[in-house]
């Protein structure tokens, strides 16, 4: 009787247990959603960040660098809490391009911006900005610009097949990605888009008219200054979480122009051996402190190339997340290069961040090139373009090396070469080794 009394008791317990299942019409293969009542309206999602965008990687959020293309480069954008070294090229002519573009992209997504400056006000830097393109009116301008010595859609031209799945760099926007812009060079920011945005502007001169004492630190007057309003601005706007009552979070914009030229007090670029080679290194290591507990992401650009002493670039380089480098063909061999013909210069990825390890990444990607039309920034691979393939990605008639036409129009001088160089491509199994012995045998 006591076993009946139980089998009877588990019976009840199991058929309320299914009675409440499909009152709320939940089974064990199905997710509870949330309800409509007050009781579960705290559990709501996590509310994403305009402009943001986790990475496919590490689930890092990421916000965009401005140029579609670099953040493709640097693993899909720039890491939040990171730091993003721009090296400047030798004329500084490209490098504040990449640093417009950064802040046009925080002001079209709604993001806080701060930019410090020790050469130009940050007033006038915001009217410099660049405009933003809608989608339309990028493939507009691609159409021009980009596309115009396309071929006519007959003609096809058939190239080898290690060549057809090379990636092209640039790519059309989406139109319905709210994640990186295109802009016009040619043309200036809206200014209501500029009015509406909250900035903040540190400008070196107007900071250190007044009287500081440095005694008890070994930083330059103008880092520290710098590093004092970061810290403000992080602190107060609520940055570091430290305001939960919030709702709305946003992402802080940090940019900073000509770090460690002699603008900034710092005689790095002068001397070898100068008395603050330190102060760069130690700033940095305060300010990706701040960025590390913050949500902000930081770009600076360094003229590297008047550094003389190549330990403190090494010291900048590891203290920094991500390295860019642009190198300029102005003045150089390689503006005269049948090969760079169609650029402007070379752009490296130096490395890439590898959060929470002790190293860093490096990009596989080493022939990267950049093109400033009238109004776009391009960045292509060389070696497209050395194997024939074009921007718009179409052929070009570039001749064949090693090709082996009929004995009657064959030079006899040639003969000796092309044999080294099919023997040389049936050793890397490019081609098959029955071809080799029939060609082997006509030469």
């Amino acid at each position: 009787m006591a076993a009946a009394g139980t089998c009877g008791t588990g019976t009840r317990s199991t058929g309320s247990m299914v009675a409440a299942a499909s009152t709320n019409n939940v089974t064990s293969f199905q997710r509870r959603g949330p309800r409509a009542s007050g009781a579960d309206s705290g559990c709501s999602r996590l509310v994403s960040i305009a402009g943001t965008r986790p990475s496919v990687r590490n689930g890092q959020l990421l916000v965009s660098t401005g140029l579609p293309a670099l953040d493709q480069l640097l693993g899909g954008g720039l890491a939040v809490g990171t730091v993003l070294l721009i090296e400047e090229d030798k004329y500084n002519i490209y490098s504040p391009l990449l640093f417009k573009y950064f802040l046009a992209e925080g002001i079209v997504s709604g993001h806080a911006l701060l930019v410090a400056s020790a050469k130009e006000d940050p007033a006038d830097i915001l009217q410099k900005l660049p405009a933003p393109l809608i989608d339309d009116s990028y493939k507009k301008e691609c159409d021009e610009d980009v596309c115009s010595h396309k071929m006519e859609p007959d003609i096809k031209m058939k190239i080898a097949w290690r060549y057809q799945l090379l990636p092209k760099m640039e790519a059309g926007p989406v139109s319905s990605s709210r994640f990186g812009h295109y802009y016009d060079i040619s043309k200036r920011i809206p200014q209501e888009l500029i009015e509406t945005s909250k900035w903040h502007g540190f400008f070196l001169p107007e900071k250190i008219s007044s009287a500081f004492n440095v005694e008890s630190c070994s930083l330059t007057p103008g880092y520290m200054k710098l590093l004092q309003f970061i810290q403000n601005i992080i602190y107060k706007e609520g940055f570091d979480g430290s305001n939960p009552q919030k709702k709305q979070k946003n992402i802080l914009r940090i940019g900073i122009q000509n770090l460690g030229s002699p603008l900034w007090g710092d005689d790095i670029c002068c001397t070898e051996n100068c008395d603050t080679s330190h102060s760069l290194t130690k700033f940095l290591y305060i300010l990706r402190g701040l960025l590390r507990t913050s949500l902000s992401a930081c770009i600076i650009t360094m003229p590297t190339h008047l550094i003389q002493n190549k330990a403190v670039i090494a010291r900048v380089t590891n203290l920094s997340d991500t390295v860019v480098g642009l190198e300029s063909f102005i003045g150089s061999e390689k503006e005269t290069n049948p090969l760079y013909k169609d650029y402007h210069g070379l752009i490296h990825i130096r490395q890439i961040p590898r959060l929470n390890n002790l190293i860093y990444d490096i990009s596989d990607v080493k022939d990267l090139a950049f093109k400033l039309k009238k109004k776009l920034f391009t960045i292509e691979s060389t070696s497209s373009r050395a194997h024939g393939r074009s921007s718009c990605g179409t052929m070009l008639r570039y001749p064949t090396a090693g090709r082996v036409e009929s004995s009657q129009t064959r030079d006899q001088t040639l003969i000796p070469c092309i044999s080294r160089q099919i023997r040389y491509r049936w050793t890397t199994r490019e081609i098959p080794e029955y071809i080799f012995n029939y060609i082997s045998g006509q030469v």
